[in-house]
């Protein structure tokens, strides 16, 4: 690829130095980009938008476009660091967030966040309490903004009842034999079906407030200093929709409070992380303060029950439909994913009293 004619379209200065693979994403390709700009280093962040997953292009930028703009301005009116603490869409030279290069190619360009760190795992508590800060002050950020100007780019993404329904689909059709060898999986997500249309419901008849939702609120989605190891930004904004924020917490705790792998075979070594629960729970309560409601303080426990579950089931749904969606690289692997979440969910559901108590 010719990464320095792709960001020639971009409002760049300075001399073209390099642009390499960068990260760990599996959904966009991403790559470093570096500029030497009058003997000055500046680096930038240039993406190849996964088109087909994202689709209208248009509509998935017009939703950073007004997040980061909205952001940025409540950031500047209390003094901080727009950017820093904010994505940075570098615009092209005819004004639009992306360039389209051909159909099938699709870019943006961010500023690099300098002097930040993002963990695949979490090595310290305080990284996980830093992170949930983060995500705090990020629905604080947006507590005013109008969610339902966000287009639905990934619709009916944690519709925990479509999920089910797309569920018994792949259990009825059964393409290629496998549910023989998942019984157990499968009879413990069909017993719960009383779980999946409880916020869905909330939302729809008003009693838990629509808001704006991350929906990818893992600890690698938060830049940290690197020095202090504070909460800076908030990245990664292509699953931004309206939702509940008991759907972001939730989806924290079942990736952040596993201490081993997703697809670990040894379910003997999958335990909920209690401690981590309770330190992500202050982070995130402190950081929203008054802006959270009763009713989602007392749905983020089960917020975490339903964001496992839900992964669960597709993981599980994808594993009888031979492998479609999720990327695997041996055979059983999307199972095994699938075991991991539901033995968490058994875990929390031993305790889910307890996890209540410190919400409320």
């Amino acid at each position: 690829m010719n990464f320095e004619k792709v960001l020639k379209n971009f409002k760049i200065e300075g001399e073209f130095v390099s642009c390499e693979p960068y990260g760990n994403g599996h959904i966009n390709q991403t790559f470093l980009a570096v500029f030497n700009e009058g003997g000055k280093v500046k680096r930038y962040i240039l993406q190849k938008i996964n088109h087909k997953l994202f689709d209208p292009v248009e509509k998935l930028m017009q939703n950073i476009e007004l997040v980061t703009e909205f952001n940025r301005k409540k950031i500047a009116e209390r003094g901080g660091d727009p950017d820093r603490e904010s994505l940075t869409i570098v615009y092209t030279a005819e004004g639009n967030s992306f360039y389209k290069m051909d159909e099938d190619s699709y870019f943006r360009v961010y500023i690099f966040i300098e002097n930040t760190v993002a963990y695949q795992t979490v090595q310290n508590p305080m990284d996980f309490y830093y992170s949930a800060v983060a995500f705090g002050n990020f629905n604080n950020l947006l507590a005013e903004f109008d969610a339902s100007k966000l287009y639905e780019i990934l619709p009916r993404f944690h519709d925990t009842k479509k999920r089910y329904n797309d569920f018994l689909t792949a259990l009825s059709e059964d393409k290629f034999g496998r549910a023989k060898d998942c019984q157990a999986e499968i009879d413990f997500i069909k017993s719960r079906e009383s779980y999946y249309g409880k916020i869905v419901d909330l939302l729809a008849s008003g009693e838990m407030p629509l808001k704006v939702t991350h929906n990818d609120t893992k600890l690698n989605n938060v830049l940290l200093d690197d020095k202090s190891g504070e909460p800076v930004a908030v990245i990664d904004l292509d699953t931004i929709m309206p939702g509940s924020i008991c759907y972001d917490f939730g989806d924290s705790i079942r990736f952040g409070c596993n201490p081993c792998e997703e697809d670990e075979r040894d379910l003997s070594k999958v335990n909920f992380r209690f401690d981590l629960y309770e330190i992500y729970l202050k982070g995130f309560l402190e950081a929203l303060g008054d802006r959270i409601s009763d009713i989602e303080k007392q749905n983020l426990a089960f917020g975490s029950i339903l964001m496992t579950i839900e992964c669960g089931m597709r993981f599980l749904a994808d594993y009888l439909s031979g492998d479609t969606y999720f990327r695997t690289h041996r055979e059983g692997q999307n199972l095994d994913r699938a075991r991991t979440q539901l033995k968490l969910v058994a875990d929390m559901e031993k305790i889910l009293d307890k996890m209540n108590a410190l919400c409320c």
